[in-house]
């Protein structure tokens, strides 16, 4: 049994910001595998600009190289919106110790999520700054200074802010389907 740092999120599109926090949870030793769960659709949101399977796609590219860093599709197998409530509890079935990561600005609708209270039991949570959020100091903080969103990068189709193996790719796709 080991501990795992759950990643999850719509990653829509996966950029540079992802995987910077993908490098970060690496050098923390506390964390022996690191699950990348891209959700089929987030709770909190009505739409997806990509589909599932694209999305799933890649992430699985973009990490392919990655050393103990797996891509887990079991929110996008259940085909509707899973709480991380249900994605922590699938995970606890093989691992001893989950870490939940979440973005600074997710701190304050947490408790919010569906069953906060028994979530906030089965996980430790690791915070990823986002702008000048403040984060309490009880919190787990990664480093990480990717300042980039995904809503904000579909505006923009900056290459740059993309993982170099699908930037085109990631570019080409958002173009065609004119997703904003």
């Amino acid at each position: 049994m080991e501990s795992v740092a759950l990643f999850g999120g719509s990653f829509d599109p996966p950029h540079i910001g992802h995987v910077a926090v993908v490098n970060s949870l690496q050098k923390l030793n506390i964390i022996d595998k690191i699950i990348v769960m891209p959700a089929f659709l987030n709770p909190f949101k009505t739409l997806s600009h990509a589909s599932p399977e694209q999305r799933l796609r890649w992430l699985r590219d973009i990490f392919l190289s990655y050393k103990n860093v797996i891509i887990d599709d079991f929110e996008i197998k259940q085909k509707y919106k899973v709480p991380s409530i249900e994605s922590v509890k699938h995970l606890l079935k093989t691992y001893k110790k989950v870490y939940l990561v979440i973005g600074a600005d997710n701190l304050a609708d947490f408790p919010k999520w569906k069953e906060y209270d028994e979530l906030s039991k089965l996980i430790t949570l690791i915070v990823a700054p986002r702008g000048e959020i403040k984060i309490p100091e009880n919190f787990l903080i990664l480093e990480v200074d990717e300042k980039i969103s995904s809503s904000e990068l579909r505006e923009k189709m900056d290459s740059t802010m993309l993982p170099a193996c699908s930037a085109q790719e990631i570019i080409k796709y958002y173009k065609e389907k004119n997703a904003k």
